[in-house]
Order: C-alpha cells, then sequence, then structure tokens
C-alpha cells in the first residue's frame, strides 16, 4: 500500500493534521508514544506547562472543537505572579489560561480521528529515501524494523525533528533550550501560577504550576553540562522565597526551540512539509506552542484541498501568517528579558493587579 501522507509525530499538529484530512486521504500516523486512548491518562513524554493559552483556545474555536471536562484540572487560576530575581520585583498579573492535564488533551485529539487513519503508536521513525512518486520510510516497532510508502511525508515531530534536520541540517534550526520540570505533591492551595525570570540562570524563563493537588516547577535553559546545576541553584533560590520542593514525583524534560528569527520557520520542501514546532512554530516569548501546533496543520489541510500536487507552494503562501506572527513576538520579547526594559514594566505597573 502506497499512503497518500504520512504523519511523523501525533501531537497537536500531527494529530489535528490527521483529523482534518484523514477522510479525503490514505494517512499514516506514526509516534514513538502508546497514545491509544484505552492506554489511560499518564503521562504522554511531553515536557509541558499544560496550560492552555488564549490563542490556542481561539484556535480551538474556530476549528469548531469543544474540549471535554475530563482534561480540566483544578485548579482554573487567572492570575499569573511573575518574579523578577534581577531586579527584586513582583507583581500579580489577570491572564486567561485554562490549566489542563497534557495526556488528556492528547488523547481527546487522537479520539477525534476519523477511523480510516492507520495509527502506529510506539513506532520510533529513523529515516526515509526518495522513491519515484513519493519516499519510503524506515521505523522501528518493539525492536523489529519496518516500512511504509508515501506520496506526502509530514514533519510534526517536535523539536530536534528527525524529517527537518534530514532537509536542512542543525544550519537553519531555531535556537535550542532543554526544558527540565519536576512534579510535587503540594496540598497548600496556590491561587496563581507563577513566572520566574533570573539571567543568572537562564536567558528564557521558568514556572510554577499548581495542578491537581501537586506543583510544576520547570524551567528553559540552555543545553550544557551546567543546566542541571542552574536548574538546581533556581530551585534553591524558590525554596528561600517560600516554595516547597520536598516530595518529588517525576522528572520530565525535552528541548524546545525558540526561533529568535522568522527566518527560522521553514514549510519544507519537494513534497516534504512541516508543521508545529518541527516548522520552527513555537512562541519565542512564551514557548507557547500548541496554537502553532493547530494552525500550521490547519493551513497545510486547507493547502491539500486542492490535492496533492503542488501542496507546498500553497502551505508556504499561508504560512506567511505564522512568520509574521513570530516577528512580532520577537519583537515583544525585549520588554520581558532585558532585565533593564523589564524593571521600567513592572515598576510602571502597567495591567499589573493592585
Amino acid at each position: 500500500m502506497i499512503y497518500d501522507v504520512t504523519i511523523v509525530g501525533a501531537g497537536p499538529a500531527g494529530a489535528n493534521l490527521a483529523r482534518l484530512i484523514g477522510e479525503r486521504y490514505t494517512v499514516l500516523l506514526i509516534d514513538k508514544r502508546e497514545l491509544g486512548i484505552d492506554k489511560g491518562s499518564g503521562p504522554v513524554g511531553k515536557c509541558c506547562g499544560g496550560l492552555l493559552a488564549p490563542d490556542a483556545q481561539e484556535m480551538i474555536a474556530r476549528l469548531g472543537l469543544g474540549i471535554p471536562k475530563e482534561v480540566l484540572v483544578d485548579p482554573q487560576l487567572f492570575a499569573v505572579r511573575t518574579i523578577d530575581l534581577n531586579n527584586h520585583l513582583e507583581r500579580l498579573y489577570q491572564r486567561f489560561y485554562f490549566n489542563m492535564d497534557r495526556g488528556k488533551f492528547e488523547r481527546w485529539l487522537i479520539s477525534t480521528l476519523p477511523a480510516a487513519v492507520d495509527r502506529q503508536f510506539g513506532c520510533v521513525f529513523q529515516d526515509y529515501v526518495p522513491i519515484p512518486g513519493g519516499y519510503e520510510l524506515q521505523y522501528t516497532r518493539g525492536g523489529q524494523k519496518c516500512s511504509a510508502k508515501t506520496k506526502i511525508l509530514v514533519g510534526a515531530d517536535g523539536a530536534f525533528s528527525k524529517v527537518r534536520r534530514s532537509l536542512f541540517g542543525e544550519k537553519h534550526a531555531p535556537e535550542k533550550y532543554i526544558a527540565i520540570q519536576e512534579w510535587f505533591a503540594c496540598e497548600e492551595p496556590m491561587p496563581y501560577f507563577t513566572a520566574i525570570f533570573d539571567q543568572e540562570i537562564t536567558d528564557f524563563y521558568a514556572w510554577v504550576i499548581p495542578k491537581d493537588g501537586q506543583i510544576l516547577f520547570g524551567a528553559a535553559l540552555r543545553p550544557g553540562p551546567d543546566a542541571a546545576e542552574n536548574f538546581e541553584r533556581l530551585k534553591d533560590k524558590l525554596t528561600r522565597l517560600g516554595f516547597c520542593f520536598d516530595r518529588k514525583t517525576r522528572t520530565e524534560g525535552a528541548y524546545i526551540y525558540r526561533p529568535t528569527r522568522a527566518s527560522y520557520f521553514r514549510a519544507g520542501k519537494g513534497d516534504i512539509a512541516l508543521i508545529g514546532e518541527a516548522a520552527g512554530a513555537i512562541s519565542p516569548s512564551s514557548a507557547e506552542g500548541i496554537s502553532y501546533a493547530l494552525r500550521t496543520s490547519l493551513f497545510l489541510a486547507e493547502s491539500l484541498e486542492k490535492g496533492l500536487q503542488s501542496f507546498l507552494p500553497r502551505y508556504s503562501a499561508k504560512a506567511r501568517k505564522i512568520r509574521f506572527n513570530v516577528l512580532l513576538k520577537n519583537m515583544k520579547s525585549p520588554a520581558m528579558y532585558v532585565p533593564f526594559l523589564r524593571k521600567l514594566a513592572m515598576k510602571s505597573r502597567v495591567k499589573s493587579i493592585r
């Protein structure tokens, strides 16, 4: 069998694309994780704070979807406590995020797929080679080598994407950070999310999120031998501020992209397309990626409505909106990440809760 479209990665980008095109085309969806809805609601191996930002809420509305209440978790909060350790400032800002279980969210998306979509979970993508009329890809499942033929290949495999690296190498890749996140049991109520800035530790940011009787502490750090040490240093600083990190239940980690230039976005090449973070579509200011995953997958699905021929130029044209959005986010970033400008913004108390 030759599939029309093979999607590598079943996160929000890959799952949404398969949902949108699964009744029109023969689709193969591959992911290294066991994402079957019969696998429960446990971790899906994605280091994520599990907050659904307003942009992602807008995309879900645009797609005509409604999130089941089982995906949401307690507490639902409407404030972010911002801690600037460089300038010794704190402010509280109103924000409208949905607090959710990322594992349940991804399995819910999988449950919306048309029955015709061929789902190969627990499979690790290895490589592909061009063949007449498309590509042959190799992947492994349970140590066994497998292959499939496809007319179009879609990389939805996140940061450090194998599909992207095979197309463009490392030369045109956005800056990579490593996100480390630990979970701790905590019965103490916390009426806000927390964002932490500390230039001594990272030029990005860290977060603390309460979730169903636990708190998540995570940070986006420059990769390197001192990443774990910097994570522990920041944890010590927050402990002195009153945070409790005693009863750890699990640790997660993942690479994330930070596209500091709009040119880091890549739609693909030939009959290979990239969507979501694999394309470089993620906020460089907040690392929010779900809205970009849903938007790029929608754009690609719309580009395939006129057929498989010449779909990539159509997708590239639609994706100019993504590039422009990344450009705007980068223009916003200095106010958040340059300590002096952040100090001015926070001392002004503009939009803060008094």
